[in-house]
């Protein structure tokens, strides 16, 4: 029988993705990580997944990154067994693109702890899930469903300093995930920059 992970691949309709949808089995994809090593979704069958659109330009990505806050919540996930993809759509013409070598040294340099940085360069990741902002948050659970989309929390700032009032919307998806319960809030409205696709 036919897993979700391979139901839905990265379909393109006139040069168009279908973006994934919550509730349904969430778009495979292959890329290769700013190491160079390639990465599916397929090699986390059976995990929780975390997706993150990140841009280290973004002044929204910043406010994460400065107040800690992104990290915090990638080791708080990742201490419970989830998988943490950081994803780079950012098109390689634009001025805020970033060699993987360069994504590496920043990932090191801000104490990061994803899983992988996944390269997408050719946007096909991006437009496949439907990724607008930078940050926005994907929750993909052990059966491969899409459970989550959305933004990291409820304060739609560059402000650093909302963090300590704001609800951690990821946070509160995995914690129902890993409970075995539904998503309370399986959808709420991403906030940050736009991605910077290469006809964006």
């Amino acid at each position: 029988m036919k897993t979700a992970f391979t139901l839905l691949a990265l379909t393109l309709v006139a040069g168009t993705a279908i973006a994934a949808s919550v509730g349904q089995p969430a778009p495979a994809f292959a890329a290769t990580d700013a190491s160079g090593k390639p990465v599916s979704l397929a090699d986390f069958k059976g995990r929780t997944v975390v997706l993150e659109w990140v841009n280290p330009e973004c002044p929204y990505v910043r406010k994460h990154y400065d107040s800690a806050n992104m990290q915090a919540t990638q080791k708080a996930a990742t201490a419970k067994g989830v998988v943490w993809l950081a994803v780079n759509s950012t098109h390689a013409g634009h001025v805020d693109f970033k060699q993987p070598v360069e994504m590496t040294a920043w990932t090191r340099q801000q104490g990061a702890v994803p899983t992988a940085t996944l390269m997408d360069g050719a946007g096909k990741i991006g437009r496949a899930y439907g990724a607008r902002t930078t940050p926005h948050m994907y929750v993909i659970d052990a059966t491969g469903t899409l459970v989550y989309a959305g933004g990291i929390d409820d304060r739609p700032s560059a402000n650093p300093a909302d963090v300590k009032s704001a609800k951690n919307l990821v946070n509160a998806a995995l914690a129902d995930v890993l409970a075995g319960k539904p998503v309370a809030q399986a959808q709420t409205r991403p906030y940050g920059c736009s991605v910077k696709y290469a006809d964006g």
